[in-house]
């Protein structure tokens, strides 16, 4: 993953990230958590942790009795407590602890990575009976611009979105339309009671969604620049995340939960 994963977390600039993505996900992902309901003494890993906000909420409800293990590639962000165990791991080597879990949450690190396929397998895999596989992804639907200051300007966020998608995105192995896949894959895998929320909204410039964009595309300008976007598009496509004029979707979050049989 580490030379294939584009977004350096690490970073003041991933903590920002990290920290965009909290607001914006941490609502849908937790309103599908509270679906699976985590007991107390329950065993939860939390795969690609980023800045451990679930992993909080998943120690809160575990408690004292239960165990979280939280995994990212660089998990400088992620406060240890009581009951959570911190890994600094790269899910593509396999689990740092096979479990088996009663809980196992993954969001977004998935559609990054060329073996997700492989990967799920193991997550299922690593489920106790019974156990939950809740998994949140974005979708390849597309980010429609709403409004701008200029034709020219959508004409910038619909080559932006392309380009980052369809060619610097796409060249790394990332694939928006799993997000859709989710859930035939875990009916293949023998999972039940498999259940999908979709959510999106649209974002305006300025906030957190555009902030977001406009992280994501500093991070990726090396790779932009060498897929013919220009310095000066770069420039400007920032300038209009933080102009309110601009309005557009954002990314469909899809966030699909399935249960291990308790029986074979």
């Amino acid at each position: 993953m580490g030379d294939t994963y584009i977004f350096s977390t690490g970073s003041e600039l991933g903590r920002r990230h990290m920290d965009h993505l909290e607001e914006l996900l941490d609502g849908p992902t937790v309103e599908c958590l509270e679906k699976v309901n985590p007991q107390p003494g329950a065993r939860c890993l939390d795969l690609g942790a980023g800045g451990g906000s679930i992993t909080r909420w998943l120690a809160d409800r575990a408690g004292p009795r239960g165990r979280v293990v939280a995994v990212d590639l660089t998990p400088d962000h992620i406060t240890e407590r009581a009951g959570v165990e911190v890994y600094r791991h790269d899910i593509n080597d396999g689990l740092p602890d096979e479990g088996p879990y009663d809980l196992i949450h993954a969001r977004l690190p998935l559609l990054h990575l060329p073996r997700r396929e492989e990967i799920f397998k193991t997550l299922v895999d690593a489920l106790a009976p019974g156990g939950w596989l809740v998994l949140g992804e974005f979708s390849g639907r597309p980010l429609t611009p709403l409004s701008a200051p200029s034709e020219a300007d959508e004409a910038l966020w619909v080559r932006i979105q392309h380009v980052s998608h369809d060619v610097v995105g796409a060249a790394r192995g990332m694939d928006l339309t799993w997000a859709h896949e989710v859930g035939g894959r875990m009916t293949e895998a023998g999972l039940v009671n498999v259940h999908s929320l979709e959510r999106s909204e649209t974002t305006v410039g300025g906030d957190a969604a555009c902030l977001l964009h406009s992280n994501l595309n500093t991070q990726a300008e090396p790779l932009l620049l060498a897929a013919g976007v220009t310095a000066e598009e770069l420039r400007r496509y920032r300038e209009l995340m933080l102009d309110p004029r601009f309005r557009a979707w954002f990314y469909q979050f899809v966030c699909t939960r399935g249960q291990r049989p308790e029986t074979a």
